[in-house]
């Protein structure tokens, strides 16, 4: 009934890969010179050159087709999920899955996936900038706006596309797909792809040989009408240069070349999905990119607890699980939740503190931001008192606390030597 929650999805389309290809000038001029000698007779010359821009237009579309399928393969293994609440229970699902109805859980970091009327919001900011422009984040509320209220004005919506900046909230879907306002915007975007300097300088080649062609062709037939040639004899030979000097094998070259080049970058694992990148890619002198998979492995291990001031570590990991934003499931776990809080509850250690756990009741939460860089929480236990539990970057936490040992920050100085990732746990009565 309502579709896919997506704005747009990637379809391979052979017309528009043909399309891709047919568009070059010099293709033109070359099926005019083709024409041209089948007029005059030379019909084995248009025979061949017709086949040369077949076998270029073909090549071309076998290699860019092949790479469209591939990249729909890899755009349908892409996955993102959110958290919603469905039949009471908090639950994983993907994105593109939710409808109109669903609530859904918004924390720091999150990319708002669906225009969401908001439930609740607890410190919540939203950066807006995707839609309005507004380079600030949006504080978010519960309260109702007057209907026909603008885009930017609507603060008790969470809309799709924009980024929790801080704090946390609920919210039920009202507009998923091109009914969000995210996908009105995109809907009347026009995906134009850009000419790449390659192509740019070809295109002007191939005019420049149009403009040559004609001037040679109009030159030569004016100073044959002049000398009284017949006229049909003056035409054809006219003709006859034109067809000369077009480079009838330049588009099969280009094609043969890219497409040599697509297979050996294939093979490094590179997907071209355009041949005529390949010429602009040679051009890059200097080429920035991210190393995660590359120097790691893009993956967060959970690897000890650190005691200090005589804590056992199982209490520091106890503490450290307990101090969380996200909802639980039936067996305890966080549903959702961050990298680094999921790589705490997926690490054998925490398996003997699960059942210790679930004695304990979480009263609040005060989500993560930015600007204190730690999430708080406050746990009741069995026996009725409440504690404050505080976890987060180290500098922000020990600022805060009243004390520090020198042991402290001589464990903390170690960690951050091995140039380990250290995440702080504090508690107070």
């Amino acid at each position: 009934r309502w579709g896919p929650n997506a704005v747009h999805s990637h379809r391979a389309r052979a017309w528009l890969v043909l399309w891709h290809q047919l568009r070059s000038p010099l293709l033109g001029l070359l099926l005019a010179a083709a024409a041209v000698s089948y007029v005059v007779g030379e019909r084995g010359d248009a025979v061949i050159i017709a086949v040369i821009v077949a076998l270029s237009v073909g090549l071309g579309f076998v290699n860019e087709f092949r790479a469209e399928r591939t990249a729909q393969s890899l755009h349908a293994q892409i996955r993102h999920r959110t958290v919603v609440l469905r039949d009471g229970r908090p639950q994983e699902v993907e994105v593109t899955a939710l409808v109109p109805g669903d609530v859904v859980e918004l924390k720091l970091g999150d990319i708002v996936p669906a225009d969401l009327r908001l439930l609740s919001a607890a410190e919540l900011e939203c950066g807006e900038s995707v839609l309005t422009g507004e380079s600030m984040p949006v504080a978010k509320d519960t309260a109702p706006v007057p209907p026909g209220t603008a885009v930017a004005d609507l603060t008790g919506c969470a809309l799709m596309g924009t980024v929790v900046h801080s704090g946390s909230g609920r919210g039920v879907v009202v507009a998923t797909g091109a009914e969000a306002e995210l996908g009105k915007i995109a809907a009347g975007l026009s995906g134009h792809q850009l000419e790449t300097e390659f192509q740019v300088g070809l295109r002007r080649f191939s005019l420049l040989l149009v403009y040559v062609a004609g001037a040679l062709t109009t030159s030569i037939f004016a100073v044959n009408v002049v000398l009284h040639r017949p006229l049909i004899d003056a035409l054809l030979f006219s003709l006859a240069i034109a067809v000369g000097i077009t480079p009838q094998l330049l588009p099969a070259v280009v094609s043969t070349s890219l497409a040599a080049g697509s297979r050996r970058m294939s093979r490094r694992k590179v997907l071209v999905k355009r041949l005529v990148c390949i010429e602009d890619l040679g051009d890059v002198d200097v080429l920035f990119t991210d190393k995660t998979g590359t120097l790691t492995q893009g993956r967060i291990d959970f690897m000890r607890a650190v005691p200090v001031a005589g804590a056992p570590a199982e209490e520091v990991l106890r503490l450290g699980l307990l101090c969380t934003e996200t909802d639980l499931d039936d067996q305890g776990r966080p549903v959702g939740g961050n990298p680094l809080d999921a790589a705490l509850w997926d690490s054998p250690a925490a398996a003997a503190q699960r059942s210790a756990l679930g004695r304990r009741q979480r009263t609040g939460v005060l989500p993560f931001d930015h600007e204190r860089r730690m999430v708080s929480v406050t746990v009741a236990d069995p026996a009725g008192g409440a504690v404050l539990i505080t976890k987060g970057a180290p500098e922000a936490v020990l600022e805060r606390c009243v004390e520090v040992p020198e042991a402290v920050r001589g464990a903390l100085a170690e960690e951050f030597a091995a140039g380990n990732r250290v995440v702080a746990v504090a508690t107070r009565p």
